[in-house]
């Protein structure tokens, strides 16, 4: 359970992190305080470092060291557009899951029969393409 519950957030973290950089920079230690405040969930250095390691070699976000009157100077990260189109399809696709998590817990509260015995079947060798029954 502990793998599944690590590579849910793995993805859902990416997708914070692209989300907090939309509208601002910020440096490591800023970046987790956005994305954790307020929520039950952390992410510590050792998953954000490399999370933003990998976005920046996919183009998503560009960093820069910026002086600091308070230390040591910061990495700070932004978004590049690639980044901010990625967000955006990221975004809808997000949306459209919680959707269908939230039809299926309320399916299943209601006692809607119709929609629970609904089965999704795929055949090996097509497409994308899903067929309900």
């Amino acid at each position: 359970m502990e793998n599944k519950i690590k590579q849910l957030r793995k993805g859902v973290f990416e997708l914070a992190i692209l989300g907090a950089l939309e509208d601002r920079q910020h440096y490591g230690y800023s970046l987790i305080k956005t994305i954790t405040d307020g929520v039950p969930v952390s992410i510590n250095e050792g998953t954000l470092y490399p999370l933003l390691s990998r976005l920046a070699k996919e183009g998503l976000v560009q960093s820069q060291w910026v002086e600091s009157s308070l230390g040591p100077p910061r990495k700070y990260y932004s978004l590049t557009l690639k980044g901010k189109e990625t967000l955006s399809a990221l975004g809808v696709e997000f949306d459209n899951l919680v959707a269908m998590i939230h039809q299926v817990r309320d399916a299943v509260a209601s006692g809607d029969e119709s929609r629970q015995q609904k089965q999704i079947s795929v055949k090996k060798g097509e497409s994308d393409e899903a067929s309900l029954s």
